[in-house]
């Protein structure tokens, strides 16, 4: 729910609560000290600022923890008596407790949940002070990067004694048919004075037009402290949400007694009408859709959890140029920043809440908890006392975004309950198949009957996925339950899938004709799935099979445990500064019809590769190698720049029927879509410097071209800027892609050196990243390396009236000037 208001005399103030904090990291064996304050804006990751060390952990990136301070000095001399005040935050990771006035608000343990606190009862008109511990001590907590510190935006609300409280305006779709939707819109209002006369006015318009499209009026006697209403209203010719069409409506309801405004709100909200088929997978607006989706975990590379808007448009728009169009938000409830965007750029949702229940997952092993130490204890400690105000926070505050089309209840569960592992007989030491290949060497049967005979522990996992689940649909029955199940067979059979509309797989492709033929009944996704071509065959084979959710869409930060200097799982389509990676164009290729070719090279792998020189094919020298491919690729090269003669083997994707290969002019070979097992075309050719082109072409008509093109010594930098420019007075973000370019300006990839930065007018730079997954330079430093010829620069626009000089320079005695000439 976006809840807002145009003026500083509205009935309900909703303000950033986002500038003028102090912060320090408290040391060892150490208080608060005054003298050691600084100045941040929030959203704010102290983690991210830090160097990498190889002394930490990579589960969580080599990057420290610690305990971190806030403080925020506000007045607040305008607030009228009996005004109320509440303090909203979308995320502090992690251990949070909050004083105002030396007076405790409360604790928050979840890093991930929203939450809020009535502040009322302690403000003072003047000389207010928050503070805010933060305990991210536990340095192995999370088996991915967690970020530390108020990472996410920070909200101010003040209301009037009769107002409409936090996430309580919901709107559901009762009815969409051809022309004509009918939407319920459902609310409370908290009143402390009974009996009071009250008039509800609530207009609804398009959002991107201001077109108005419906209303509804109402007049109540308010007869208890918190009342609920609920109305319906119709709108005719709605415009349906989908990824292809992501239209907004916005629902303004206003109470008010007699002349005076009680309350405003803003409600956002779409309209769609969607289902998933256990016989024919998913449909959206009436139209059967696959999901194409892929899984993302919370950090932005180089500006770590605290990720600005720009940064995840310019990601999530070169994911959609991909042909990307849903997202499993891994392993936790999304930020607001992110799920607004997926509404308004267009990409399905599933929202997920937990990676972890009753008991512990080992942070370092991923699986049933091995390493029994203090640093690794998580969310496990707290689920039992906090987990359904945690879930139900995250749910209420996401309700309204039409992106969520499913809830997620965990990640992998089944491996911190043993008998579960046991039961399914996977890694029994006389068994010789493999887990991702192979069906279950035990039988349906036989996983009962283990079950049955297997010692129970303190809890189990059907009743706690029982529990979840039920926690959701108290709060929301437009959207289905599911899961990401590691052992489905096995979930299939201990009531753990029971719980679910729709059972997630992950990495279980081998049993998606399995769970339909014994369990027809319930829909099946793969919320977890290899980013290779054999993945999506199998779905794209399969009617009854939803869609798939790749890990990942973008390389994150952590996972990587004992693999100094890697600090980031390198499994995405994109890397951590989002430069597109090869399978990036598999999927482009596979999920997108505009015509499409690209090359990629390396270096002849004889261990890989068979070279025919007959026909300057290169096969690998395993054919059925493809289907078995795990989640990283070879790091592949874009250049044309090699030793004389040098045997260079060449890929080439393409979605087109035929792609001819050409250098110099002269053809190398033609080759069909069709015949292409793995879907790559392949050559090899011994290194002669010109111009490699691939040509894509279907009914011989050439759709597409890709060149390569042999370059000259580095001898300048080419920069691009992405984004949306710069308005004067308005602070914003700037992405610099900076490269390595010869005389000619073309792109020299195959040679690297150091980038130097220099900021003057009113910027800052943010960070620098190359993309590269084993790259330990700190994030937030003024030089960096390059990788493949270019790295990535963000800078921040302060908003003053001045222009902005950015200056870069290279050890060669080369240098680039970027102005930004502010109007």
């Amino acid at each position: 729910m976006s809840i807002s208001s145009n003026t500083p005399k509205a009935s309900r103030q909703t303000s950033d609560f986002n500038a003028d904090w102090q912060f320090q990291l408290q040391t060892a064996n150490q208080t608060t000290i005054e003298a050691d304050w600084r100045s941040v804006t929030l959203p704010h990751d102290w983690s991210i600022e830090q160097p990498f060390s190889s002394e930490l952990e990579g589960a969580t990136a080599y990057l420290p923890g610690g305990i971190g301070w806030y403080q925020k000095n506000f007045d607040m001399k305008e607030l009228k008596k009996g005004q109320r005040v509440f303090i909203l935050f979308d995320g502090i990771y992690n251990n949070a407790s909050l004083w105002l006035n030396k007076q405790l608000l409360g604790k928050q343990h979840y890093g991930y949940s929203p939450f809020y606190f009535e502040i009322s009862q302690y403000l003072k008109a003047s000389d207010n002070q928050l503070k805010i511990k933060v305990d991210r001590s536990r340095i192995a907590d999370s088996r991915w990067y967690p970020g530390a510190g108020i990472y996410r935006e920070v909200k101010l609300i003040t209301v009037n004694p009769v107002h409409i409280p936090i996430w309580s305006s919901v709107v559901d779709s009762i009815e969409i048919n051809q022309g004509f939707a009918q939407i319920l819109h459902k609310f409370k209002v908290v009143s402390e004075q009974l009996n009071q006369r009250i008039q509800i006015d609530s207009h609804i318009v398009e959002l991107d037009t201001g077109r108005p499209v419906a209303s509804y009026q109402h007049q109540a006697t308010l007869s208890n402290k918190e009342q609920a209403f609920a109305f319906s209203c119709d709108i005719l010719q709605p415009k349906l949400w989908s990824p292809d069409s992501p239209t907004l409506y916005q629902m303004t309801t206003k109470l008010t007694a007699g002349s005076k405004e009680l309350d405003c709100i803003t409600t956002r909200f779409g309209l769609r009408d969607f289902h998933f088929n256990s016989q024919q997978g998913f449909f959206l607006n009436g139209q059967a859709t696959k999901i194409k989706g892929v899984c993302l975990h919370h950090d932005g590379g180089l500006v770590g959890a605290a990720v600005p808007e720009a940064v995840w448009e310019r990601r999530l728009t070169r994911l959609k140029e991909a042909g990307v169009n849903a997202i499993r938000m891994a392993h936790n409830p999304s930020s607001e920043v992110l799920l607004s965007l997926c509404d308004r750029l267009g990409f399905l949702v599933q929202d997920e809440f937990f990676d972890e229940w009753d008991f512990p997952k080992d942070k370092r092993l991923n699986m049933n908890e091995q390493h029994n130490d203090a640093a690794s204890r998580g969310y496990a400690e707290h689920f039992q006392t906090h987990a359904k105000q945690d879930l139900k926070n995250a749910l209420r505050a996401h309700i309204n975004h039409p992106c969520i089309f499913m809830w997620s209840i965990g990640n992998e569960i089944e491996w911190t309950y043993p008998r579960n592992v046991e039961a399914t007989g996977f890694f029994d030491a006389n068994w010789n198949g493999n887990y991702f290949w192979n069906l279950p060497p035990n039988s349906p049967q036989q996983i009962s009957n283990k079950l049955k005979t297997l010692p129970h522990h303190n809890y189990d996992i059907g009743k706690t996925a029982h529990q979840l689940a039920q926690w959701v649909r108290e709060e929301d029955v437009s959207r289905p339950v599911t899961a990401n199940c590691i052992l489905p067979s096995v979930s299939y059979l201990n009531g753990y899938a029971k719980s679910l509309d729709v059972i997630g797989f992950s990495y279980r492709q081998v049993l998606y004709d399995y769970g339909h033929q014994h369990h027809p009944q319930l829909p099946i996704i793969s919320n977890e799935a290899l980013p290779q071509w054999h993945e999506w065959k199998a779905v794209s084979e399969r009617s009854h099979v939803a869609g798939l959710f790749l890990w990942t869409g973008i390389d994150y930060l952590g996972e990587v445990h004992q693999q100094w200097p890697t600090k980031a799982l390198a499994a995405g389509l994109l890397d951590t500064a989002a430069f597109k990676k090869a399978p990036y164009y598999l999927f482009q290729s596979l999920w997108t019809n505009k015509p499409m070719v690209q090359i990629h090279n390396q270096v002849f792998d004889e261990e890989r590769f068979v070279y025919k020189t007959d026909s300057l094919s290169l096969e690998e020298r395993d054919p059925q190698a493809w289907k078995k491919k795990l989640w990283i690729w070879p790091e592949q090269q874009q250049h044309w720049n090699f030793s004389s003669n040098q045997l260079i083997a060449i890929e080439v994707i393409s979605n087109c029927q035929e792609v001819e290969l050409q250098l110099n002019g002269r053809t190398i070979g033609s080759k069909q879509l069709a015949d292409q097992a793995d879907r790559m075309f392949r050559w090899a050719l011994p290194f002669q410097p010109g111009e490699l082109v691939a040509l894509a072409k279907n009914n011989s008509k050439v759709l597409a071209t890709h060149r390569l093109s042999t370059t000259q010594t580095a001898s300048d930098l080419v920069v691009t800027v992405e984004g949306t420019p710069l308005q004067k007075g308005q602070p914003g973000y700037q992405h610099l892609v900076v490269q390595l370019a010869d005389s000619e300006g073309k792109w020299v990839s195959h040679q690297n050196t150091q980038l130097s930065f220099e900021l003057t007018g009113p910027a800052e730079l943010v960070g620098l990243d190359n993309g590269h997954p084993a790259s330990v330079q700190t994030f937030n430093a003024s030089q960096i390396d390059t990788h493949q010829g270019r790295a990535l620069a963000l800078i921040k626009y302060t908003g003053e009236e001045e222009n902005i000089l950015v200056r870069i320079t290279t050890p060669e005695g080369f240098f680039k000037v970027q102005r930004f000439i502010l109007e």
